[in-house]
């Protein structure tokens, strides 16, 4: 039997392991729920704030060698657990109904492959165990019909005002290009833009989600300030490349969340760098270094450096993104890893507290 004494060490000792994708401590989001004696060993539960399918082996790695470090040779189990509670918005709007969290992908400009970053992110959230859901913010030019491989397929309406939204591996998703032809431009002006990205994000089935990824089009014009002041928005993450001129158009995408009261989760550098697919040679086509820069400079986290790479294009193409095709592949692993330190980066933030406070009404008596 082990003494209450040494279950108290361990305790501690798990306490102050810091987990990488958090930042933080164990003990300070109080992730360590139950720690007691097991035959010959230790169980410990832990539950975190992020999606953490495929994250026990580590896990339990990292604590045993805690432990050790500690002096305490005991074997350990793990058993992890996922607590994803919803986060506080803008101070004049609640979190929507059902969904805990919405989180905006922006960049500054186009070309930087934002929404390839945004689909591969909702993806791995949902294979790590979260129920995610993808609105296509792009109203001129939505991509994600076709990354999602539901290309012509149109949403279905039970009840004449609403929308179900469409699955697709795994997620629920929604973008104009399921309402009208591929070949339709989008000729319409701001104001008719912003009714419908409402209509798209109020007016859908979402059902009860612990996140929704907005695949926000380039720029910080009349759809990105329409998000910011009607849709309560829990974190965005801005997209850029290495390149001085994606940075600078990155910096005022992430200056315009600061101004609307959203804040920043971190910046995922994309095609950081390149891989031959023949010789294998890596290269820094874009520069190198950028995405960190801006994070030190602007105080928020440098979330992923994913890589430029043939294949990870043909599969979003193929309407199968990488995270889903090759999930195992060491492309696929970034991503992965950006997902969940997005994950952490949010849930280490403040919590939702406006269910706690009753609703206050002023009436005439």
């Amino acid at each position: 039997m082990i003494p209450e004494s040494s279950l108290e060490s361990a305790r501690a000792a798990l306490d102050a392991y810091v987990d990488p994708y958090l930042g933080q401590s164990l003990a300070a989001v109080q992730a360590v729920r139950e720690v007691r004696a097991d035959g010959g060993g230790l169980t410990a539960r832990i539950a975190l704030g992020y999606p953490v399918g495929g994250y026990l082996e580590e896990l339990t790695a990292a604590l045993r060698g805690q432990l050790a470090a500690a002096g305490i040779s005991a074997p350990l189990t793990v058993q992890l657990e996922a607590d994803i509670r919803a986060h506080a918005v803008q101070r004049n709007l609640r979190p929507l109904g059902e969904i805990a969290n919405v989180v905006a992908v922006a960049s500054g400009k186009g070309g930087v492959g934002k929404s390839t970053v945004a689909v591969n992110l909702a993806l791995a959230w949902a294979i790590q165990g979260a129920r995610v859901g993808l609105l296509d913010a792009d109203i001129y030019g939505p991509s994600q019909p076709l990354m999602l491989g539901l290309t012509g397929q149109r949403p279905s309406s039970p009840d004449g005002k609403h929308l179900r939204p469409l699955a697709a591996h795994g997620i629920s998703a929604m973008s104009i290009g399921f309402l009208v032809d591929a070949e339709q431009p989008m000729v319409w002006r701001g104001p008719m833009v912003t009714q419908a990205l409402t209509q798209l994000l109020s007016e859908t089935q979402w059902g009860a989600l612990d996140y929704l990824v907005v695949d926000m089009p380039p720029g910080t014009g009349d759809i990105q300030l329409t998000l910011a002041q009607r849709v309560p928005v829990a974190g965005a993450v801005i997209v850029t490349t290495p390149q001085d001129i994606a940075l600078a158009d990155a910096r005022k995408g992430l200056k315009m969340f600061e101004k609307v009261a959203v804040p920043v989760l971190g910046i995922v550098e994309n095609m950081s760098v390149h891989v031959c697919s023949n010789c294998g040679h890596s290269e820094h086509i874009f520069g190198a270094g950028g995405g960190e820069r801006m994070a030190r400079e602007y105080g928020v986290r440098l979330l992923g450096e994913l890589p430029l790479d043939a294949h990870i294009r043909e599969e979003a193409d193929g309407g199968r993104p990488t995270v889903v095709a090759s999930p195992d592949s060491p492309r696929a692993r970034p991503y992965f890893a950006m997902a969940r330190r997005t994950a952490g980066a949010l849930a280490v933030r403040a919590r939702d507290r406006s269910g706690v406070f009753p609703k206050i009404v002023v009436e005439e008596s």
